[in-house]
């Protein structure tokens, strides 16, 4: 199905009012799909990547069924983090600030729970949540599910990995059954997803959103290789170069997220941290803060990030390259808003490489190398902006008084010259800085490979069926390596060798650890030697790499 416009999907007016003033027309592919079923009342399963609009997919129809005139709960939606309900809640009202009367509420741990015990007793028509305080509530009979018509699991797989199966089915448990739509959003479809499904909803419809190239055209993604001591360096230079008005440092553990929020503040940053372990109120003071600028740096990790919608994020950092692709999406998704440029940034050592080629994969999306500010990058930027600063200083004038002060200075016998370079010296103040060295290149010595490029050897050849256009496939689909940079493919009966370009050789046998061509385990190494012509007929015995010889092209990709 086609993307519709929203006007087409039988919402109503006070909807597509609400919706035109975000500046919506065409539906994403998962609304498209799924709103019309669940305004027909059936139960949904809906499967997309993070970024495709499932919010609004079940936030539109939800909406539009509940009925003002009850004063009851009558939809309930089930989040996995506090910040992500807090988001839900915030969308629902912008899509249904034009249905008069609406109350929406959100219930997650961390608030005032006698302020959520008063809102309820008042009434409300949708309630938002987390499974924990939705299950406290219920408990304690300050939430009642008599009249609720419609329960949605968002981002279920999410919720599912952080232990809250028990906490929904005792929930569900509370819901009449027949009464009940049932409405399931889901990055994935693990196992346990699957026996919700067949458990707790009726025939439903199941939507799959297929994945494709994920459309990031306002953010620049990249990569720099670092040792794991030098990410710090790396990260304070990236910043005094880029200058971003706010940024987002990602982290994958809570540790990590005070070690580097530490440092930075060591430095002179302005910086702050949300992890778990802080209490609500302080987490959501720190975004506050962030929010209004008096943060310029927000070091976070995956799941205590998840929900942040601050349009003015210029720069990602992720300092650890994400344990899961999802995560990945959902980091770089935080700056690059509402038409905005955006760049993100990813710190990979050797042995976190085969990460970012499997993001590449899942999003099928090139992330580019780039290189860490040298030295003198960083010394050029910080003069440059500081005679810019005494520039100003001069043509605004009234300075005078310390004209008369170095001319005073100049009479004792300083040279103008010298008492400048003091100011600056003093002012500037940057210490001994060294070269990052990053990953220490690689010598592959004599390939047999032209000028240029290695000369790679593969287990695989002719016997297996092997094409030029499998080896390429392969090797572009794992690394960031255009197809045209790849030099001549000889294939043999029984193996292989195809050339790379040196500067991108280490990358590509990192990437091709652990990958199969043709359903075979694949062997990639540096091919041993050049020997002459004459010789070319002595070939390795086994398929476990080059021996001998350069073999003779058979084979080659034009």
């Amino acid at each position: 199905m086609n993307e519709l416009l929203f006007e087409n999907l039988n919402c109503s007016e006070e909807i597509l009012k609400a919706v035109k003033d975000l500046g919506f027309e065409k539906a994403t592919p998962i609304q498209s799909q799924t709103i019309p079923l669940i305004l027909e009342g059936k139960d949904v399963v809906g499967q997309a990547q993070t970024g495709t609009g499932k919010t609004a997919a079940f936030g539109i129809p939800a909406l539009d069924l509940v009925s003002v005139e009850k004063n009851k709960p009558q939809a309930l939606i089930l989040c996995p983090t506090r910040e992500l309900a807090l988001q839900v809640s915030e969308e629902l009202y912008k899509i249904g600030k034009y249905k008069r009367g609406l109350k929406i509420q959100s219930v997650f741990g961390g608030q005032s729970i006698d302020r959520q015990i008063s809102a309820l007793r008042k009434g409300v028509h949708m309630i938002v949540g987390t499974p924990g305080r939705v299950m406290d509530h219920i408990r304690r009979r300050t939430l009642k599910l008599d009249d609720l018509k419609m329960l949605i699991l968002d981002e279920a797989d999410e919720m599912l990995n952080m232990g809250f199966r028990e906490d929904i089915e005792e929930i569900m448990s509370f819901i009449e059954t027949e009464e009940r739509q049932t409405l399931l959003f889901s990055a994935t479809m693990p196992r346990p997803i699957l026996n919700i499904i067949n458990k707790y909803q009726k025939n439903p419809e199941i939507i799959k959103i297929t994945r494709t190239k994920l459309s990031t055209p306002n953010i620049s993604q990249k990569y720099v290789e670092v040792r794991e001591s030098e990410k710090f360096e790396a990260l304070s230079r990236l910043i005094d170069i880029r200058v971003p008005k706010l940024s987002i440092v990602f982290c994958n553990t809570k540790r990590k997220v005070d070690e580097v929020t530490a440092q930075l503040q060591t430095r002179g940053y302005s910086a702050d941290k949300i992890h778990g372990d802080m209490k609500q109120t302080l987490r959501l003071s720190v975004i506050n803060k962030f929010k209004e600028g008096t943060v310029k740096i927000l070091v976070a990790t995956d799941v205590a990030a998840r929900g942040l919608d601050i349009d003015d994020v210029d720069y990602v950092f992720n300092y650890d390259v994400p344990e899961h692709e999802e995560y990945y999406v959902h980091r770089i998704g935080r700056t690059g808003r509402a038409g905005r440029e955006g760049t993100a940034y990813s710190f990979v050592t050797a042995r976190t490489f085969f990460r970012l080629r499997d993001i590449m994969k899942y999003t099928k999306n090139t992330v580019e190398k780039d290189s860490v500010p040298t030295v003198k990058d960083i010394e050029e930027k910080k003069t440059a902006a500081f005679v810019d600063e005494l520039k100003s200083i001069i043509d605004a004038g009234k300075i005078g008084k310390y004209v008369n002060m170095v001319e005073k200075f100049q009479e004792e016998g300083l040279d103008p010259v010298q008492i400048a370079a003091a100011l600056l010296k003093k002012e500037l103040h940057m210490p001994e800085l060294k070269d990052i060295k990053g990953v220490k290149p690689v010598k592959y010595g004599d390939t047999g490979a032209s000028s240029g490029m290695v000369r790679m050897f593969l287990n695989i050849g002719k016997k297996h069926r092997v094409r030029p256009g499998d080896i390429v496939g392969s090797i572009t689909d794992n690394s960031s390596i255009s197809g045209s940079l790849i030099g001549d493919i000889d294939i043999l009966e029984a193996f292989s060798f195809v050339e790379i370009p040196e500067q991108h050789a280490h990358a590509v046998l990192l990437s091709m650890k652990n990958n199969k061509i043709k359903g075979i385990n694949v062997v990639m190494e540096p091919a041993k030697g050049k020997t002459s012509r004459s010789n070319r007929s002595s070939r390795p015995s086994n398929n476990r790499g080059p021996r001998g010889p350069r073999a003779p092209r058979t084979e080659r990709l034009n």
